[in-house]
């Protein structure tokens, strides 16, 4: 009940209880070399509809069941992966009458009009907080792999390490990423544990990781403008695959 009265107390707001969160982390980061790891999950509250006003809600991804979604950034020690707080948390719903992004023309829209700027609000938002840390290395899924992310996050002393997602143009080279990706030698190897995936027919197994990494410079997308992005950006690639899978099972791979 004490929690109910906390919640429903008037100067309880959702930014107060960010700002909270992103206040204690910021205790913790001073001269550390810091991981800011971002992910989206999406809160279905489908159970509850008739309980919530309709302005708090919007559609999830199968545009029928009602929640919202949130972007936490999860802030741990770079050396031990100790978890030092959540520097942000974004939050968001879309319009019941959600469009899909044919009608939005979705690829021409600018990236703060879109629900992938979520990987640069988490930057742009926990700059404050992680300003007194010695060196800030944002990650996240494929879904970040974006060029306005790659142009606009890394700077002196922050990096950005997020997985592969689209085979792009090298620039000046008739090469595309995945294939100029695969010409160096093998640089290192590893042991993996891969978990069990009885949906894809995956057993567990130790899984050992051939490790390869060259830096590229890619080629700015048709869609951005001259004006707002430069022509092309060098960053470093590094795949992870493995070496001989066992019979039957799908070879392990990751890249970024």
């Amino acid at each position: 009940m004490g929690y109910y009265r906390f919640l429903h107390n008037a100067q309880v707001t959702l930014g107060e209880l960010r700002q909270s969160l992103s206040n204690h982390c910021q205790q913790q980061v001073s001269g550390r070399h810091v991981l800011a790891i971002s992910d989206s999950s999406e809160i279905n509250l489908s159970a509850h509809r008739g309980r919530l006003h309709p302005a708090d809600l919007g559609v999830l991804s199968n545009d029928r069941d009602v929640g919202f979604f949130i972007h936490p950034t999860l802030v741990l020690d770079a050396a031990d992966g100790f978890p030092l707080g959540l520097s942000d948390v974004h939050l968001w719903s879309r319009p019941l009458e959600h469009e899909d992004k044919h009608t939005r023309n979705y690829r021409q829209q600018d990236i703060e009009d879109k629900e992938s700027f979520k990987w640069l609000h988490a930057s742009e938002y926990s700059h404050s907080c992680l300003a007194t840390a010695s060196q800030v290395t944002y990650i996240g899924d494929r879904e970040g792999d974006i060029y306005e992310v790659w142009a606009r996050i890394p700077n002196a002393t922050t990096q950005a390490l997020f997985r592969a997602s689209r085979n792009r143009k090298i620039a000046e080279s008739q090469h595309t990423l995945y294939a100029y990706l695969s010409e160096p030698p093998c640089m290192g190897t590893y042991a993996f544990q891969v978990p069990a995936d009885t949906r894809h027919g995956r057993e567990s197994r130790e899984a050992w990781m051939a490790v390869r990494f060259v830096p590229v410079t890619i080629q700015r997308p048709p869609r951005l403008r001259p004006t707002d992005y430069p022509p092309s950006l060098p960053l470093y690639a590094v795949e992870a695959r493995e070496i001989q899978p066992p019979p039957g099972q799908t070879r392990f791979t990751g890249g970024c």
